[in-house]
């Protein structure tokens, strides 16, 4: 296996991502300190921060590294194993005493003194699954065989994914899994037949969770009649308005402060929005196009299972990053989608630091 330098453009371009993250958390935990302590307490903000650091950056950046110096062969093996894992822990989240119930939504595990939400990790191994699957089950055989046993096999691991995700009410990650599951499946070259069938499944299972869920269907009505948009989405519309085209200014934005719901995760793109302007936002977009763009271009130059990989990952951040974007803008419906890279959380960060790591360990190998 050839050996090259990684891909620092992607390297640079998402540690710029998670420095503009770092910038604006740090804002909003001060509006946060400030709303409890009535002034910024400066153990208060390094509460938020180091506890981001500590249990998000921290064990991502050194998952990420472990990930990129291991060998993608062994990667490609454990994939099913990771998978199998993965969804065991989701599972356990629905047992009485392990797992916990936050807004309303049971998804997270609780092991000792931390929770985590295990879903989050099923987009990265799910990736990893799908490739090697998919590469695997094509080496020497006739191709109508294969892929009709893979369309097979692929509704199955998705079906048990939604069923899981349909219990924890977590619509907006079942969305992002699917969609990148159905991105890679395209790429991986399968017949118009089989994409039709997997397009009339997932819009099948969403109009599910939608017909069980009465709020998601008002969710869906805010983007026809603006007049019954949902606080949240009222409120990042103000914040997002207000920026302008320079922004207020770092640590400037009013909607931090008690006005934008959850805005340390599901509405940060908001407040960046406010403080960054128009011109803050076209670079944070290009920042996420040129990832991607790089992402494509080794998935490109890359063949079987890298390929797959690195199409996945590339995806994976591009579409979270805009549904996450596209809801605070108006354009989507509401939703609990993390920004990559920049959202408070914990799984979610290490997740994309993992794939992150997987991605450049790519980048330095020419072939598998």
């Amino acid at each position: 296996m050839a050996k090259d330098s990684p891909d620092y453009i992607l390297f640079t371009t998402a540690g710029l991502i998670i420095l503009a993250g770092f910038l604006i958390f740090t804002s909003v935990s001060m509006a946060y300190v400030t709303s409890i302590e009535g002034g910024v307490d400066d153990m208060g903000l390094a509460y938020f921060l180091i506890r981001q650091f500590l249990f998000g950056v921290l064990p991502g950046i050194l998952i990420g590294l472990i990930l990129f110096k291991t060998p993608l062969t062994l990667i490609k093996k454990m994939a099913p194993v990771l998978l199998l894992i993965n969804l065991i822990l989701v599972a356990m989240v629905l047992v009485p005493g392990l797992g916990i119930t936050i807004r309303g939504a049971k998804r997270w595990l609780q092991v000792g003194p931390i929770s985590f939400q295990p879903s989050e990790f099923l987009k990265l191994t799910f990736i990893l699954y799908l490739s090697s699957w998919l590469v695997e089950k094509r080496t020497g055989r006739d191709d109508k065989k294969i892929f009709s046993e893979n369309l097979l096999a692929f509704l199955a691991v998705s079906g048990v994914i939604a069923f899981l995700m349909y219990l924890q009410r977590d619509l907006s990650t079942l969305i992002v899994i699917i969609a990148t599951g159905f991105a890679m499946y395209f790429i991986y070259g399968a017949p118009l037949r089989h994409i039709a069938a997997l397009a009339v499944s997932g819009v099948s299972a969403f109009a599910l969770f939608i017909a069980t869920s009465p709020y998601r269907l008002e969710r869906i009505r805010s983007l026809i009649d603006s007049g019954t948009n949902p606080y949240q989405a009222h409120q990042a519309l103000i914040a997002i308005g207000t920026g302008g085209l320079f922004g207020l200014g770092f640590g400037m934005g009013n909607q931090k402060y008690g006005f934008l719901p959850f805005a340390m995760s599901d509405s940060i793109f908001a407040v960046y929005a406010e403080e960054a302007g128009l011109v803050g936002v076209i670079i944070l977009i290009l920042l996420f196009l040129i990832f991607t763009w790089r992402g494509f271009k080794l998935a490109k130059s890359r063949s079987g299972f890298l390929s797959l990989v690195a199409a996945g990952i590339s995806f994976w951040i591009f579409f979270q990053a805009f549904v996450h974007m596209g809801a605070m803008s108006g354009i989507l419906p509401i939703t609990g989608i993390p920004l990559p890279f920049i959202s408070q959380g914990r799984a979610h960060f290490i997740a994309e630091l993992a794939g992150l790591g997987i991605i450049l360990n790519i980048s330095k190998t020419k072939k598998l």
